[in-house]
């Protein structure tokens, strides 16, 4: 099993663990696990309302794609350790890593 830690939007830190292999995105397993989630886009990295913050394990996640670094750019509330959960494909890289979500901002 892949398990991880996910803040919700309270604070509230649960632990959230997937099968290996599994052949979905970060922001898939939100929605699933009833996160909320926005997704405006379904995950084609085009409206960032998949926003997370990598609080442990930012350093293990792939390199960004360009379109996921052009939407960050966009956010007024992105930090440093800024994703977007649609762009993060699940694996043993998750693995212990601490996710914390956004909260989507409207301009």
């Amino acid at each position: 099993m892949i398990s991880f830690e996910v803040e919700d939007l309270q604070g509230e830190v649960k632990t959230v663990e997937v099968p290996e292999g599994i052949s979905l995105s970060l922001m898939e397993v939100l929605k699933a696990s009833e996160y909320p989630i926005a997704a405006t886009c379904g995950g084609m990295a085009l409206c960032a309302t998949c926003h997370v913050e990598v609080v442990k394990g930012f350093d293990d996640l792939p390199a960004f794609t360009d379109p996921e670094l052009d939407m960050i750019d966009t956010l007024p509330n992105a930090t440093s350790e800024s994703r977007l959960a649609c762009q993060i494909h699940v694996s043993e890289k998750l693995n212990g890593a601490l996710f914390k979500l956004k909260e989507t901002v409207e301009e």
